[in-house]
C-alpha cells in the first residue's frame, strides 16, 4: 500500500465561507478534507485556496500520517464524525462502500457528470464499485521502480546502463540476485559475491527491505511476481478467488525470503518501526524498490546522490508494475453533499491537477498534467522515466480491488510476515489462501 513519510498531524484552514462539514476540525463551518501525504500538504493547501476565492467555499485541510489516518477515519464514521472529503485508497473503497459510508457522486450534480476521459487510461473505472456507482475521483496514480545509491554503484563497478538490463527469475534470481549480491557488503568490506561474507554482519544490504507487503506486495515483490504471469485474482476489478496457492506465486516468495537468510537483504524483524527510504539515505542499502510517490524524499536527503533503474525483466521477457491510483470520496454523512461534490470535481480538474504537477511529487491522474509533472521532474534534472515508461509500454497490472479487504489483510499480513522472515517455507500460504477464499463463498 502506498505510504509515505509521517509528518506531524497538520491542519491549514483556508479562508471565506461556507457551511458546515462532517469532520471535527477547528472551523464547523468549513469542509474538512483529510489526506496523509505530507510531501503533497501545500499542493493541495493551495488548492483549496484557489477553490475558496472562486467559490466562497471554505475548506480545512488535515494531512496525518498512514496509520493514524485510517484509524481516525474509521472512528470518525462510527462517530459521524468524518471529513466531507478525504483521500481514498483502492484497498479500503470496497468495504466503505459496502458500509455504506460513501456518498455516490452519481448522485450530486457537480460530479454526476464529470469528463472521466481526461484521466489516464483505466484510472477513472477503478472507481465504479460493483453497484454501478462512482465513489472518487482520480487524484494520481503511481508504478514501481529501483532507487540506487549512485556512489555504491560506482564503487560496486557498474553503470547506471548496467541496471537497465537486469533479469530476474525464481530459480536463482538471475543477474537482478548477481547484482543485489554484489552490492551487498559485510563489515569487514567483503561483497555477498565473495568468500567469506558474513551474512550476520552486514554493513550494507544489496536490497533494502520495507515490509513483507501483507497480500499485496506492492513496492515489496508484486514487480517481480508479476513477470512470472501470476496475478493475485481470477479478474479484476472485483475478483472473488485469490491465488497464493500458485506454484510460481509460491517459488517466487521462497526466493525473496532467501535474500535475507543469504545476507542480501535485512532480516524483516529489523524494519518493524523503520522508514527503509531514511536506512537506505543513511547507507544502509543500496537498492530500493519502491512507488513514484517516494520520489521527492528519496531525491531530497542532502549528501546522497540518488539515481532511478527500471524494475527488472522476469520470465515473462517483460516488466512489470503493480498500477495504483488514489481518489477523492464523499462522506455519505456530510451535510453540505453539494459543495463536498463541487470541491471534489475541483480536485480532479486540471486547474487542480496542475498545481500538483508543478509541486513535483506525484503525476497527477490527468494525462496532460500528468506530462507536466514529468516536465517539473526533469527541470530539476531527475530522470523519471523508470516510472513512466511501465504506462507507456502498458506493463502494468491494477492493485487488486475486491471485497473484504481488512479481513484478507488480516489473514495475508501475518501469513507473509512468517514467510519473509524464514519461519515457514511460502507452500504454507496454501492455507491462507484456503482462508481468503472461504471469505467469498
Amino acid at each position: 500500500m502506498r505510504r509515505t513519510a509521517l509528518g506531524a498531524i497538520g491542519v491549514a484552514t483556508l479562508a471565506l465561507t461556507a457551511c458546515g462539514g462532517g469532520g471535527d476540525g477547528g472551523n464547523s463551518d468549513a469542509l474538512d478534507y483529510w489526506l496523509w501525504d505530507a510531501n503533497q500538504l501545500p499542493a493541495y493547501q493551495q488548492c483549496a485556496a484557489d477553490f475558496t476565492e472562486s467559490t466562497g467555499i471554505e475548506v480545512e485541510v488535515t494531512q496525518m500520517g498512514w496509520d493514524d489516518y485510517w484509524g481516525s477515519l474509521t472512528n470518525g464514521f462510527v462517530a459521524d464524525t468524518a471529513p466531507d472529503v478525504f483521500t481514498n485508497h483502492l484497498s479500503r473503497y470496497p468495504e466503505f462502500v459496502a458500509n455504506g459510508q460513501l456518498l455516490a457522486l452519481d448522485d450530486a450534480e457537480a460530479t454526476a457528470d464529470v469528463d472521466t476521459s481526461i484521466y489516464n487510461e483505466g484510472l477513472a473505472d477503478l472507481w465504479v464499485a460493483e453497484d454501478g456507482n462512482r465513489y472518487g475521483l482520480p487524484k494520481d496514480w503511481d508504478t514501481i521502480a529501483l532507487f540506487y545509491n549512485e556512489e555504491m554503484l560506482d564503487d560496486a563497478g557498474y553503470t547506471p546502463d548496467d541496471l537497465t538490463d537486469l533479469s530476474w527469475n525464481p530459480d536463482d534470481g538471475g543477474t537482478y540476485e548477481e547484482v543485489i549480491a554484489h552490492l551487498s557488503v559485510d563489515k569487514n568490506g567483503v561483497r555477498g559475491d565473495e568468500a567469506g561474507f558474513d551474512k550476520d554482519n552486514v554493513a550494507v544490504y544489496g536490497l533494502g527491505l520495507n515490509g513483507a507487503g501483507s497480500g499485496q506486495g506492492q513496492t515489496e515483490w508484486s514487480y517481480l511476481t508479476g513477470t512470472t504471469g501470476w496475478t493475485h485474482t481470477d479478474e479484476n476489478p472485483w475478483g472473488t478467488h485469490y491465488n497464493y496457492d500458485d506454484p510460481d506465486f509460491q517459488a517466487s516468495m521462497d526466493w525473496f525470503a532467501s535474500l535475507a537468510d543469504k545476507g542480501f537483504m535485512p532480516q524483516l524483524e529489523t524494519t518493524v518501526g523503520a522508514s527503509m527510504a531514511d536506512t537506505f539515505a543513511a547507507g544502509k542499502s543500496a537498492l530500493n524498490a519502491n512507488g513514484s510517490w517516494m520520489i521527492g524524499q528519496y531525491t531530497g536527503y542532502d549528501g546522497v546522490e540518488v539515481g532511478i533503474a527500471p524494475t527488472p525483466t522476469g520470465p515473462s521477457g517483460e516488466r512489470a508494475s503493480m498500477f495504483n491510483g488514489l481518489a477523492d470520496s464523499i462522506y455519505a454523512g456530510t451535510d453540505q453533499p453539494e459543495e463536498a461534490a463541487e470541491f471534489v470535481a475541483y480536485l480532479g480538474s486540471t486547474d487542480c491537477q496542475d498545481v500538483v504537477a508543478e509541486a513535483a511529487v506525484v503525476f497527477p491522474a490527468v494525462t496532460t498534467s500528468a506530462e507536466k509533472a514529468a516536465a517539473a521532474y526533469e527541470a530539476q534534472g531527475i530522470d523519471v522515466s523508470p516510472f513512466t515508461t511501465h504506462v507507456e509500454d502498458d506493463s502494468t497490472f491494477l492493485f487488486p480491488i475486491t471485497a473484504h479487504a481488512s479481513q484478507i489483510d488480516g489473514i495475508m499480513a501475518p501469513a507473509m510476515d512468517a514467510v519473509v522472515s524464514g519461519k515457514v517455507p511460502a507452500s504454507s500460504l496454501t492455507g491462507a489462501n484456503d482462508q481468503v477464499n472461504a471469505l467469498f463463498e
